[in-house]
């Protein structure tokens, strides 16, 4: 029987190799410049994005970075490859995994090119969004189709394009908060913050919203929580366009106002702990909850690499692997 060679990758957004000035520009640059993720007509974006954006935003990103660069170096790099190493040990030697980034490296390109020369001619593409977009999904699925454009033996693709619902995810998350509940004092309310999008991509039909809402109402549910105990909101909007709402630090500052003194917080559309949750939700929208009277506030992290999580993955990619 002929079984043909195996590789699962896993796709992330990515991150600057280094906390500099140049690095962080680099990657803003190609990160900005995506067409899925910044939908204004090329030729205006350009302007905006060389003249105003980068001069100014690469040095204010670069603070926050620093405020969570590690040892290891980013977070989100770091993170990553430790879930691409306890993926391999879950599915053993036979099954190749591998980590792509969308932005920066390892590059779509080196991987995938390196994976066809080592004659792999099944991939499974799993890329860490539970909650499927244009701005994320959709544009993984994009840069694949042009590395391969030019390739006469195409492989065989498998993408999964979300598991919003899937129940090992739901299962995960509430099993990450149940033991913030043990070591930590339950607080009174738990909002659920997920990455913003521009209305207008809403209102265009994608797909992110419901399912950021399916996710949230699974996790309500399966915690039995009342509405009255838990919310959810979008963070990390940028411009002054209208995002969909709410946003988290406006309702977090909201909550104190009206006299909530303890609030836990988590993001269950990140699949791993980065600049988004670890300094815009660790630490700046603490502060938010802390100036309005905010007394407790717990930030539980992403899955990143526990096993419940890892095994999650391998559940989502064994129906695609024919070894």
């Amino acid at each position: 029987m002929n079984h043909q060679k195996t590789a699962v990758i896993l796709t992330n957004l990515g991150t600057p190799e280094t906390n500099t000035v140049p690095a962080v520009k680099k990657f803003l640059k190609e990160f900005l410049s995506d067409s899925r993720v910044v939908e204004i007509p090329g030729f205006v974006w350009w302007f905006i994005l060389n003249l105003i954006i980068l001069p100014f935003r690469s040095k204010t990103a670069l603070h926050a970075y620093n405020e969570i660069w590690t040892d290891e170096g980013s977070p989100l790099m770091s993170i990553s490859l430790k879930q691409q190493s306890a993926l391999q040990q879950k599915l053993g030697a036979d099954t190749k995994v591998e980590l792509m980034m969308r932005y920066g490296n390892p590059s779509f390109a080196t991987v995938i090119n390196d994976l066809l020369s080592q004659n792999y001619k099944n991939f499974i593409i799993l890329p860490l969004y539970p909650q499927n977009s244009a701005t994320t999904t959709a544009t993984t699925f994009d840069h694949i189709a042009d590395v391969l454009r030019h390739t006469r033996a195409i492989p065989d693709i498998n993408f999964i394009s979300d598991y919003h619902g899937d129940p090992g995810y739901i299962h995960a998350l509430a099993a990450s908060i149940q033991e913030h509940w043990q070591q930590q004092k339950r607080q009174r309310f738990l909002l659920m913050s997920f990455h913003g999008l521009p209305q207008r991509n809403i209102d265009k039909g994608d797909p992110y919203y419901d399912q950021c809402t399916g996710t949230a109402n699974l996790l309500a549910t399966i915690l039995g929580l009342g509405k009255e105990q838990w919310g959810m909101s979008f963070q990390s909007r940028f411009g002054k366009q209208e995002w969909i709402k709410p946003y988290t630090s406006e309702t977090l500052a909201t909550l104190a106002d009206k006299g909530l003194k303890e609030v836990d917080i988590i993001c269950p559309g990140f699949s791993v702990d980065c600049l988004e949750t670890l300094e815009e939700i660790q630490l700046q929208n603490r502060d938010i909850f802390m100036q309005h009277g905010g007394q407790q506030y717990y930030y539980i992290p992403c899955l990143n690499d526990r096993e419940d999580h890892i095994d999650m993955m391998a559940d989502l990619v064994k129906p695609y692997i024919n070894n």
